[in-house]
């Protein structure tokens, strides 16, 4: 194992500092104040008004979403929501750009010690469109991009986002970089469920970069942990991350829908925004698969985003559509308006066995939804 401490190297300095600083601030007025005022005015102005033509109440976000685009506020929110999302590519793109040579270096050294986990990448992977050619988050190049096998851009991007999102939603005060916060609180949920649950043999479905995985062999030290994600990139920087912390992972390139393992191979599978960053209608074909890799009283555990339109306010939905058009979210609209519990049944898990509930976080709540085999 190095001596170079991974989450001590992503470290930007002053200045980069000080644009996150000034992006996380921005972003969190938007999605907070401003929203606010997009709803009084919803309130006192649009709703009114809509009711007036329509001689009836709004039903849906398409009803009112020609009203709110008449609006300066609404305009001005839009344009600078986007514009949040540029400054944050820009701001960590100059921490990412200044420091990819240290991680990659990093990676490379990695190659000529011991391992305590492995890692198998599948070049020959064929990534599925539409998510091939989407730039999810608008992330620069989406989650595939490479130069070249030791290219870590996609990561460190990915990674970089992560922590500057937390700094905005106020949930990185006091932590470390890239400390597993996410998986602390679903396993809160899991053991809330299925206290008694001890399992062996563990996977995070849709890893992405890592550093929420090695929170399970924290919350499960005696358990075998797995992960899996599409992206050669992130697969790279999960299996650095995994080792530089000392974490024994196993991280496998592979499809949801066709991960490679054999029957009945783990006792829990999690996710972690997986579903709402994939189409809708591949969604039995993970369901399934995850039903066939679990084993006979394993559970399959979900957390993700909880905007399902009948529990959300009006103004909510109508940005929330703006988000899917326009910043990088092609797939949420898809997943809110699914029936995971439908989907879930489509995958074969029993309806008695699926369960769905919301846990609260921050200043609202998270969706954790999935099934007992």
């Amino acid at each position: 194992m190095s001596d170079t401490c991974i989450d001590t190297l992503y470290s930007p300095n002053f200045a980069e500092s000080s644009r996150q600083s000034f992006v996380a601030a921005l972003k969190g007025y938007v999605n907070g104040p401003m929203e606010q005022q997009l709803a009084a005015l919803y309130s006192h102005d649009i709703a009114p008004k809509f009711e007036r033509e329509a001689g009836r109440a709004p039903n849906t976000a398409r009803d009112v979403i020609p009203l709110f685009e008449d609006e300066k506020l609404y305009q001005l929110w839009a344009s600078m929501v986007y514009t949040s999302q540029d400054l944050l590519w820009e701001t960590v793109g100059h921490s990412v750009d200044r420091q990819r040579p240290e991680f990659e270096a990093l990676a490379k050294n990695l190659e000529s010690q011991s391992r305590l986990g492995s890692i198998q990448l599948n070049p020959e992977l064929d990534i599925p469109s539409p998510i091939a050619t989407t730039e999810i988050h608008r992330q620069p190049g989406g989650y595939f991009y490479e130069n070249d096998s030791q290219d870590l851009t996609a990561a460190l991007q990915y990674f970089a986002s992560i922590e500057l999102y937390r700094k905005a939603k106020g949930l990185s005060a006091g932590a470390k970089t890239g400390e597993p916060g996410m998986t602390r609180f679903i396993v809160a949920g899991l053991k809330e469920k299925y206290p008694d649950l001890k399992p062996k043999r563990i996977l995070d479905l849709g890893c992405a970069v890592g550093t929420e995985t090695i929170g399970l062999r924290e919350a499960f030290p005696d358990a075998e942990i797995h992960g899996v994600d599409l992206s050669g990139p992130f697969i790279r920087f999960a299996h650095l991350w995994a080792e530089n912390n000392g974490v024994p992972a196993h991280y496998r390139q592979a499809d949801a829908r066709d991960t490679g393992y054999p029957d009945g191979h783990f006792d829990l599978i999690v996710t972690h925004i997986l579903l709402h960053e994939t189409w809708q209608d591949i969604l039995p074909d993970i369901m399934r698969e995850a039903n066939r890799i679990l084993a006979s009283g394993g559970v399959f555990f979900n957390a993700d985003v909880p905007y399902q339109p009948g529990r959300m306010p009006m103004t909510k939905q109508v940005t929330n559509v703006w988000q899917v058009k326009n910043n990088g979210e092609p797939f949420w609209e898809g997943f809110v308006n699914t029936d995971m519990a439908k989907s879930l049944e489509k995958g074969g898990f029993k309806k008695d066995a699926i369960f769905e509930f919301y846990k609260p976080l921050g200043n609202g709540d998270y969706y954790l939804f999935g099934a007992q085999k």
